[in-house]
């Protein structure tokens, strides 16, 4: 039986307090400990690796180089076992787990208000979210599925199609003259608001409309949805969004369509997941739902 080369996790986690503060002392507050027992705790790790981790410079802590690669190396891999401990701990008297990966702003303002009726129907499952605004793999993560939009394809992964999108533009009321509609060709008047994402959304909207001679890549960038939608909200300008994502805005009048002109995408939003968590009874479940949900979103429009 072969022995691990492992350090006690008692001196990882006096090492890793110690090096995000560079000082025992602040150390020593955060663990509960005295400033020497941190001391103690840093020095048989050195001992163990046989390498220096800190050095004192004009009296200051600071890490050497292999003590700065060390550190990010510790840090990452406690976060993995608080994580693992985490979610293991949630399996007791539950159903499961479900590590979702979603988009933001889809997680915030269409799924999430979705999820109690989830749980009403599976009261011993745990959907756990976690934003993910890109492709990935998903060897090596937690992940069970992710919720992506674009196109189906997605190496070694089933995708399930849920609905289409359609983008419309919107504003604060306070932007427009009361009651004021606006044609294609007025919305240039306006600053553009664009998600970083997708920046030649509001091009291809004016080229829908017939109009090809309009600057559409000036304006404001937006790395979310969200951010967004606040922004047309605070009368910065015109946003070009899903219609979906701003539906209370639109009922409440915090927010209006200045021109009924929308874009249809001919990308969807998926439920995507490896092939091997296929017959996973927590993913089957979801997926049940979720296409469920999706089918009444679709044929409701709203």
């Amino acid at each position: 039986m072969v022995r691990r080369k492992i350090p006690s996790i008692e001196a990882l986690i006096a090492f890793e307090t110690a090096a995000r503060h560079l000082s025992f002392t602040r150390s020593a507050d955060e663990l509960a400990l005295t400033q020497s027992a941190v001391g103690r705790q840093v020095a048989s790790l050195e001992e163990f690796l046989g390498v220096s981790l800190f050095s004192r410079v004009k009296k200051r802590l600071v890490l050497t180089e292999i003590g700065q690669i060390y550190a990010r190396q510790v840090r990452d891999t406690l976060d993995t076992m608080e994580r693992d401990t985490l979610a293991a701990m949630a399996h007791r008297d539950a159903g499961g787990i479900l590590e979702l990966a979603v988009i933001p702003t889809f997680a915030t303002r269409w799924l999430i208000p979705r999820l109690p009726n989830f749980y009403a129907q599976h009261k011993d499952v745990t959907v756990n979210l976690t934003t993910r605004a890109v492709p990935f793999l998903f060897t090596g993560t937690p992940f069970d599925a992710a919720i992506h939009f674009g196109d189906p394809v997605w190496p070694g992964s089933i995708a399930r199609y849920l609905f289409g999108e359609e983008v419309t533009p919107v504003c604060s009321p306070q932007l427009l003259s009361k009651g004021a509609r606006l044609e294609p060709r007025d919305v240039a008047r306006f600053t553009l608001l664009h998600q970083s994402a997708r920046p030649d959304a509001w091009r291809h909207w004016f080229a829908q409309a017939g109009i090809h001679d309009v600057d559409a890549m000036l304006g404001q960038r937006y790395e979310l949805f969200s951010m967004l939608v606040e922004a047309a909200r605070a009368g910065l300008g015109i946003a070009l969004v899903p219609r979906f994502f701003v539906s209370h805005e639109l009922t409440t009048g915090e927010l209006v369509i200045p021109c009924d002109l929308s874009l249809r995408s001919e990308k969807g939003y998926y439920l995507v997941f490896p092939e091997h968590k296929e017959s996973s009874p927590q993913l089957q479940g979801f997926e049940k739902w979720l296409i469920a949900e999706a089918s009444k979103y679709a044929q409701l429009g709203a």
